[in-house]
């Protein structure tokens, strides 16, 4: 039976964005929303790891520590100073699609904030004294978060095990032997080939005035050079995984675990939309299935992960947990096949679909109220969709998702898809469990 979509009953108001593109190719949203008097910047680059060649991993994430080294005329580490001694906040993130870096200030402070975007896009300080210093910094953030962690190489490795394609396959945080190897060449090369005005979308929101807005942007954007196209990408993937079982010896780690992924179709398709709701089903929140069994019922888990990885080519899903002592992760494992497999033939309850649509307009009216929140979303849209508007049509697509979308959406690629299997095993044992047919 199918469920009433609460598009009958609640829809969100547009957002007022005006668009423009300058004449060396930078895409410009702007969001005026009076009310506090602040001002959110977002600067997406059409860069991340998926645009990495192999023995030059990293470059990416490394450029995000790069780009607060100081440029023509801000020294270095100058551009957080300059940002807090305004009042406002600021940071930078990396992932396998795009680099973004984002600030919000008193709406006064606008030009201060574009200034700032505009003079490390067109003079970054790309040199030795930078490189060396940064490359250290990111290696030791891959010794602290990554290879001195338990468990903290086991997000990688499933993305390795699951994906065929280097570009999709590959850390986002690089290796070391590929941090060791970069020389300054070939940061100018990165640097020239990705961030440029025509590679980059600008979205500005908050109490501002548009026409002042865009005034400012033409002044210190608008001589920037266009740059040149980057080299064409090809993300696409062959069927099946790259690997189907791995046992990993994790010696920090106290307990075993493991995690298990499956391939899913791209962000922007309908199918990948119904596997994102059925992950919502199975582990999100404490009202989900698998919290009900593993962690609330049974108390069977000390940890249980799930979450989707959302790309613009073949993306993934991915579950897993850390059982108790005394419980074997085989046995949690067939919980997990077991509410899969029910969720695949009889597809989610007219409450869960109920409860996931009320998540999604609560998390959207919420996003709504911020102002970074709602620019990062109009520069993530126009980089990946073409659209800065396509976050809107997208909250009205999940919305309109059917239960039974939901149960063949699992049906196709959790229950009836190949998948990839990490097995944790603690210490220095290399003895991981037999597996099984339906394991595979």
């Amino acid at each position: 039976m199918g469920v009433e979509s609460p598009l009958q009953f609640v829809r969100l108001k547009p957002l007022e964005i005006e668009t423009h593109i300058l004449k060396n190719g930078l895409r410009i949203a702007i969001n005026p929303y009076p009310g506090a008097p602040v001002v959110s910047i977002a600067v997406y680059y059409d860069v991340g790891s998926r645009n990495e060649r192999e023995g030059r991993t990293g470059f990416a994430h490394l450029f995000e520590h790069m780009m607060f080294q100081g440029s023509a005329n801000v020294a270095k580490a100058e551009h957080f100073q300059l940002i807090m001694k305004a009042g406002g906040t600021m940071n930078g993130t990396t992932s396998s699609e795009r680099t973004n870096y984002y600030a919000t200030l008193p709406a006064n402070q606008l030009p201060l904030g574009l200034w700032l975007e505009a003079d490390r896009m067109s003079s970054l300080a790309v040199n030795q004294e930078n490189l060396d210093n940064q490359r250290e910094a990111v290696k030791e953030e891959k010794r602290l978060r990554y290879d001195n962690q338990p468990y903290g190489q086991v997000f990688d490795l499933i993305t390795s095990m699951v994906f065929k394609n280097f570009a999709n396959s590959h850390s986002t945080i690089g290796s070391m032997e590929d941090l060791d190897a970069a020389t300054v060449d070939d940061l100018r090369e990165f640097f020239g080939l990705y961030y440029s005005p025509s590679n980059s979308v600008l979205a500005v929101s908050g109490d501002i005035d548009p026409q002042e807005c865009l005034v400012l942007i033409e002044r210190f954007f608008g001589g920037i050079p266009a740059g040149n196209p980057p080299p064409s990408l090809d993300v696409s993937e062959e069927q099946g995984v790259a690997e189907a079982y791995r046992a990993y010896s994790d010696s920090l780690a106290p307990l075993p675990a493991f995690l298990r992924g499956w391939k899913i179709p791209e962000r922007s398709s309908r199918e990948h939309l119904a596997v994102m709701l059925a992950g919502r089903i199975l582990f999100d929140g404490d009202s989900s299935r698998l919290y009900q069994k593993l962690v609330k019922g049974r108390e069977a888990v000390v940890q249980l992960f799930g979450f989707t990885d959302e790309r613009r080519g073949p993306s993934a899903i991915y579950i897993g947990a850390i059982p108790k002592p005394g419980f074997d992760t085989t046995e949690v494992a067939k919980v997990i096949e077991a509410e899969i497999a029910d969720l695949a033939a009889r597809g989610p309850s007219q409450s869960e679909m109920e409860k996931i649509r009320n998540q999604i307009l609560n998390d959207s009216v919420r996003a709504r109220q911020s102002s970074l929140a709602r620019a990062q979303q109009m520069a993530e849209s126009w980089l990946y969709d073409g659209d800065p508007r396509s976050f809107e049509a997208e909250i009205e697509a999940l919305l309109s998702i059917t239960p039974d979308e939901v149960r063949s959406g699992v049906a196709t690629y959790l229950a009836g898809g190949e998948s990839a299997l990490l097995d944790v095993i603690p210490g220095s044992s290399s003895i991981g469990r037999e597996v099984s047919e339906d394991v595979r």
